[in-house]
Formats: C-alpha cells, structure tokens, sequence
C-alpha cells in the first residue's frame, strides 16, 4: 500500500498557507471559518453538512437562526458566517460613488445584483439621480414584498422630492434568482410612472435583479 502524500495529510490551514485559498475545496474554505468541531464531529464533518443542501450560494443566504439550528454551530459560529457573507457583498458591491454618471443598466445592475441578488427576501427601492443622471443615493423603501399594496408612488416620490432629485431609476429583486418581470412588476412599475409623469420626476428605468442576473425593463420595452 502506498504512502498518502505529505500534501493529502495537511488540513485546510496548511493547504491555503501554502497554495493560496484557490486551492481549496468549498468545504475546505468552510471548515476554517468553522475553526473546530463539535461533539465527537471534525470540522470537516460540520462543513460538509452545512453544504448538503444548497451549496455556498444557500449557505450564503442563511440567517443567524437559521444557521443556529445546524449540528455543530452555535450562535456565535452563525454570527461569524453571517458577517463573512455579508463582507463578502459589500466587497463585490460597493456602492457607487456620488456624482457616478448613469448611461446604462450596467452602471447600477452588478452593484444591485450584488447587493440583493441572492437575498431570500424581496426588497424594493429607489435609486436617486439628479439632472445631470448622475447618481445621488440608493434607498431600499420596502423589505419582505413589492406588491401594489405595499409599494405606493407617494413612497418613491417623496424620496426624490426631499433630495430634489429629477429622475429616479426603480429596483426590486426575485428571490427565485430568476430576473425576469412577472405581469404584476409590469404593471405596478407602469403606475409609478404615470405618478411620476405628473410630478415632474422621469422613471428612467426598472431593474429586476437576481442570483442569475438582472433585467432591464427599460431595455426589454416594458416601460
């Protein structure tokens, strides 16, 4: 029987000191950020639970509570993942800087997908712009729903009109991961225009973003 090689026998932290965090497997990555196991079960063990149902993209969308209730992990390990993930976002996401010119859906839609594509709930905003377009300041107006019975015009506009802002670019995201509108995001962004065309306030756009991508509705001649 042959010898198992040096670099086999290393555990996670040895493997990533040595050839970078590339090198190593999702549970690998997982299993440090977990530093040990628990009761009688290696970190290894609790990683490749914690990854059985979804991979990192669903780990990634775990609660406190959520993570709280996994064999092995304790509030303290959930909170830890959490504020991992969370970096992680913020990292990939940043927002854009005040004065950014705003010329296309790109230009706001890898910053929005980053920020909300993989949440589990629904949220719904406003992206501020001034006449210029260029970009003043996000708000999310609505978290857990973007329906007619929760997102009214008044809401959208009374940001734009405390800023003074012309022109406002719409944004909510599908938890599905599946960016594309449904008849009801149609028709509910058609009557914030309308509210829009009598203010004065241009609705230049309205993304849709999710884990698989975004959509413009401007660009797919929905609005």
């Amino acid at each position: 029987m042959s010898p198992v090689p040096a670099r086999q026998r290393e555990g996670p932290r040895e493997r990533l000191a040595a050839l970078g965090p590339r090198a190593l497997s999702d549970r690998e990555l997982v299993a440090l950020v977990l530093g040990s196991g628990s009761r009688g079960r290696s970190a290894a063990d609790v990683a490749r639970g914690l990854l059985a149902a979804g991979g990192l993209r669903e780990l990634a969308r775990s609660g406190t509570r959520e993570l709280g209730r996994q064999p092995g992990i304790g509030m303290a390990c959930a909170c830890r993942f959490v504020a991992v993930f969370e970096i992680a976002r913020r990292l990939r996401g940043r927002a854009p800087g005040r004065g950014l010119s705003v010329r296309q859906p790109r230009d706001l839609a890898g910053y929005l997908v980053a920020r909300y594509g993989d949440d589990r709930n629904e949220s719904f905003g406003v992206v501020l712009l001034d006449g210029r377009n260029r970009f003043v300041r996000e708000r999310r107006l609505s978290y857990g729903g973007w329906s007619a019975s929760v997102v009214r015009p008044r809401e959208v506009f009374r940001e734009a009109l405390l800023t003074a802002s012309p022109a406002v670019i719409l944004f909510h995201n599908h938890p599905s991961g599946d960016p594309t509108p449904s008849r009801e995001d149609v028709g509910i962004t058609r009557q914030v225009c309308e509210a829009g065309e009598l203010l004065g306030i241009r609705v230049l756009d309205h993304l849709v973003v999710g884990a698989e991508g975004f959509v413009s509705m401007r660009e797919r001649g929905l609005i």
